[in-house]
């Protein structure tokens, strides 16, 4: 009679332990997770890899990382490393000319979106030093300030447009502006020497000196102005940097204001 204890025995033996034990031990049982990459210990490759896939994620409305670009502009930024700029670039280039397209000013612009892009990531790493750096403790942070800089280089942009509309058209006479007496014209001719001493004294570099003076006393455009000075620019896109930068301090310069009563 004693076949059947056995039998019970058995079949508790074989199925393992009661439920309850059974369930302590599972509970007790450590849970493996596979450790996090930290993000500052990966070579800039992996690195940028891993951003390309944490950026599809986010796309897709998927749960993503942000630790890995926020590294990125890390060395970027704080360390300065040229590298990890150049893949900044790559990887949000698209992006920021999305920004400059939807910003209100740029079509008044007359440029391409493409253009600006350079200036907006040149603005944002001037703006943003190492010591900055830390204003700044989230990836959506810099974005949302890279935005910003883009919004405001389309606007310098236009604003630069502006001023050189208003140079070339009151502070030097054309020559089918109309007849003037002796006098004035006299006027006129010291009117003119002594502005354009003072933008003289602006102008930093014979580049700048020859957009200036080529745009608006010669009337050349910036593609012409690029092919006679090839020494000076290595592409169309320096003479347009440069001549939207010199209107834009000009435009800021309150004693050339003052000049014009504005």
């Amino acid at each position: 009679m004693m076949q059947p204890t056995s039998t019970s025995r058995s079949t508790r033996t074989s199925a393992g332990m009661p439920r309850a034990s059974r369930t302590r031990v599972e509970r007790a049982e450590p849970i493996i997770v596979a450790p996090a990459i930290d993000p500052t210990q990966m070579d800039l490759a992996s690195l940028e890899q891993r951003c390309q896939v944490e950026s599809e994620r986010f796309y897709r409305g998927q749960q993503h990382d942000t630790r890995y670009a926020y590294e990125l502009f890390r060395r970027a930024l704080v360390e300065r490393d040229d590298q990890a700029w150049a893949c900044i670039y790559n990887h949000y280039r698209n992006l920021v000319e999305s920004w400059v397209r939807r910003s209100g000013a740029f079509a008044s612009s007359g440029e391409s979106s493409e253009y600006f892009v350079g200036p907006v990531f040149t603005r944002f790493w001037q703006a943003i030093s190492a010591e900055r750096f830390a204003s700044f403790p989230t990836l959506a942070a810099l974005l949302h300030y890279l935005q910003l800089c883009a919004g405001c280089v389309v606007i310098d942009s236009v604003r630069a447009q502006s001023w050189s509309e208003m140079v070339s058209e009151d502070a030097i006479p054309y020559a089918n502006a109309p007849q003037t007496s002796p006098d004035e014209e006299a006027m006129e001719r010291v009117s003119r020497a002594e502005f354009w001493e003072y933008i003289a004294t602006q102008l930093s570099g014979e580049a700048e000196r020859v957009v200036v003076f080529s745009s608006y006393v010669l009337g050349m455009k910036p593609g012409d102005i690029f092919q006679r000075y090839t020494h000076l620019f290595s592409s169309i896109n320096d003479v347009y940097n440069v001549k939207r930068n010199v209107l834009g301090r000009l435009s800021r310069n309150q004693e050339l204001r003052q000049m014009f009563g504005i």
